[in-house]
């Protein structure tokens, strides 16, 4: 009864707009048996698991066609647009695809989505050595007359597609072509292999753990299971056990990964390159590898998280719990929606998902949508753990904007997940200040994706060099920490009033504590992920690593631990890594010079847009960093 009364006080304190309330309470779906089932996402054929099928053949036959035509087109912008069209056509099931294999409840689903990845993948690998395609493409690369006419964007785009030819062997004889395919092939069962790995937990006996532990992990018959490093336990045996648990080497995933590795050497010297890392950088910030290398320990590696968090609660009493109230869900996608009112003139409006259209009743459906402009795209939101999905925090781009022959843009669709705790029956769901944080990151991903404009969908949004594509979503984070931002949303869910801007204050003072060996950590994770994918050291990947912890990072490394089995981006980033560091850079040099003085300015959002986020991978990313500075007159 307690709770109820509470909710209620709740309730009428608290005046939420639309897009605030929709996501400060449940989820209530109509039950609606009169309309037919849309499919995921709207695509009619994914209503049942066989659709996969269809919309995967649909895609090969149309890649077919599309090739055939590429192969008979003179040289003209008719040649990129035909590529773009093609690569469109794979993409929008293929990424589709890739989330659903993750994210769907139904094992169904999910198989059926692996099976659809690997052939779309497959296809791919196929294209990027075919002979004839590739000289279609070449012909107006090299026609300098035509080539030269064409705006900067479909050069830029015609190049890009060149270049994937050209990592993929396309210069190559017959026998050495079909070598990388098989190779490339190889490459997505490996990774996918490695990160169902990363995930999964480590068991150990219960009598070999003391039992007033127990209670932290979870049972299962006769021994206890382990899935992450309790990172925040206060009880630092519980923080020991589960770090040496759960990274204690797997054999059988030290040969996928060392796989892996090797099978990423083979192909970058096959196709012509130094190492996988010199294959994988060329065309980025970065350029080439060789450019990223430029007291006594009283903790061990389970304690650096624990108490960079306690001494940042004790010094600046910013305990997670004090601040929560003042994060609800609804307040942060308040505060999300007039940010990007106020820059850009885009508003989130929620939308009721037709039959079969989302994967969880869980799921809201955003439209974004433009002042002036109309509607730019559709983000749906899974913000609530599951068993049935990977405990991080991730964007997916489900289908990419481009400029249809009819005048008309195919609206992007993205998909943001996080881990958020669930509402209860008093109150909303209630976020620490690293989660708001994570949202507004998050968040920036997506809305790169709909506040682009590109004419080809190869390059929209984050479809951009690695090392850029992080530097919209963090640079959210400082407008997540900022107090002329924050006092425009955060207020308590039962009284309204508003986060006090000493605690603020409070908060972006800690994160300056431990800041040095948070980076330190960074630069760690970079190097380690270079020497992996630089020459082959002719040792175990545990001997690198331990060898690189003593050179770069100043914790000891645990005997019987191979935390490199864990670390999932091995895969994703391959060799970049290093690019959470440099886009933070970049970010921090943009919101020094655009956003600090006045982080809610109309015409500095325009510009931001305009000279960044509109362009994808459009544009050549030093230049719109360079054009970023020239515009404001900054020294390097």
């Amino acid at each position: 009864e307690r709770a109820s009364h509470t909710a209620r006080a709740w309730r009428t304190l608290t005046t939420w707009s639309p897009v605030g309330a929709a996501f400060n309470a449940r989820v209530h779906r109509r039950l609606d048996i009169f309309h037919q089932n849309v499919g995921l996402f709207g695509v009619p054929e994914l209503s049942c698991v066989e659709g996969f099928e269809v919309v995967q053949d649909r895609a090969l036959q149309e890649t077919q066609q599309l090739v055939e035509e590429a192969c008979r087109c003179p040289p003209g912008v008719q040649t990129v647009e035909i590529f773009d069209k093609l690569s469109d056509s794979l993409c929008r099931v293929a990424d589709m695809a890739d989330f659903i294999k993750v994210a769907h409840p139904d094992p169904s689903y999910r198989e059926a989505a692996e099976r659809t990845c690997i052939n779309i993948g497959t296809m791919v690998e196929r294209l990027n050595t075919n002979v004839d395609l590739c000289k279609s493409l070449k012909d107006l690369l090299d026609n300098e007359e035509i080539f030269s006419k064409l705006d900067p964007e479909t050069r830029r785009v015609a190049e890009l597609f060149l270049f994937d030819f050209e990592i993929s062997g396309i210069h190559l004889d017959k026998k050495k072509r079909k070598e990388a395919v098989n190779l490339n092939v190889k490459l997505l069962d490996l990774s996918n292999q490695f990160l169902m790995s990363c995930h999964m937990p480590n068991r150990i006996e219960k009598r070999a753990l003391p039992e007033h532990i127990h209670q932290h992990f979870t049972k299962d018959g006769n021994y206890i299971q382990i899935g992450g490093l309790n990172a925040d336990a206060p009880d630092d045996l519980v923080r020991e056990v589960a770090y040496k648990v759960f990274l204690y080497p797997n054999e059988n995933v030290m040969h996928i990964l060392e796989e892996l590795l090797s099978c990423r050497d083979k192909l970058a010297r096959l196709v012509g390159y130094e190492s996988y890392a010199h294959r994988a950088l060329k065309g980025t910030m970065a350029k080439s590898p060789g450019r990223l290398y430029s007291s006594e320990i009283e903790l061990m590696p389970w304690d650096h998280p624990y108490f960079s968090g306690v001494i940042r609660a004790e010094r600046f009493n910013i305990e997670p719990s004090l601040y929560s109230p003042y994060f609800s869900l609804g307040a942060c996608m308040e505060g999300l929606n007039g940010l990007f009112t106020q820059l850009y003139g885009a508003s989130l409006l929620a939308e009721q998902p037709s039959v079969g259209e989302v994967w969880s009743e869980d799921v809201r459906k955003l439209a974004v949508v433009h002042e002036t402009e109309g509607l730019l795209g559709y983000i749906y939101c899974d913000f609530f753990y599951r068993p049935d999905k990977p405990h991080q925090d991730c964007h997916f781009t489900i289908r990419g904007g481009r400029q249809l022959e009819d005048g008309q843009y195919q609206l992007p669709i993205v998909v943001l997940m996080l881990n958020l705790p669930h509402p209860t029956r008093s109150a909303p769901t209630l976020l620490s200040p690293g989660m708001m944080e994570n949202l507004f990151h998050e968040m920036g991903h997506a809305m790169h994706s709909m506040l682009g404009r590109t004419r080809y969908q190869h390059v929209t949004g984050t479809r951009c060099v690695t090392d850029f594509a992080e530097v919209p979503s963090i640079l959210m984070e400082y407008f997540a920490t900022d107090y002329r931002v924050i006092s425009q949303f955060a207020r308590h869910y039962q009284t309204g009033q508003p986060l006090p801007q000493s605690m603020v204050a409070r908060l972006c003072e800690s994160k300056k504590v431990c800041g040095a060996a948070d980076t330190q950590l960074q630069v760690f994770y970079a190097i380690m992920d270079q020497v992996y994918h630089g020459k082959p050291q002719n040792r175990s990947t545990t001997d690198i690593m331990i060898d690189m912890q003593k050179k770069y990072y100043g914790l000891p490394y645990v005997t019987n631990t191979a935390w490199q089995l864990r670390f999932s981006h091995l895969v994703g980033y391959g060799a970049k890594y290093y690019s959470y560091l440099m886009s933070r850079a970049v970010a921090s040099m943009v919101w020094k010079q655009c956003f600090y003085k006045d982080p809610l300015n109309r015409e500095t959002g325009e510009r931001y847009r305009r000279e960044m986020l509109a362009h994808g991978g459009g544009k050549e990313p030093m230049l719109m960093v360079e054009g970023k500075k020239r515009s404001l007159h900054l020294r390097d």
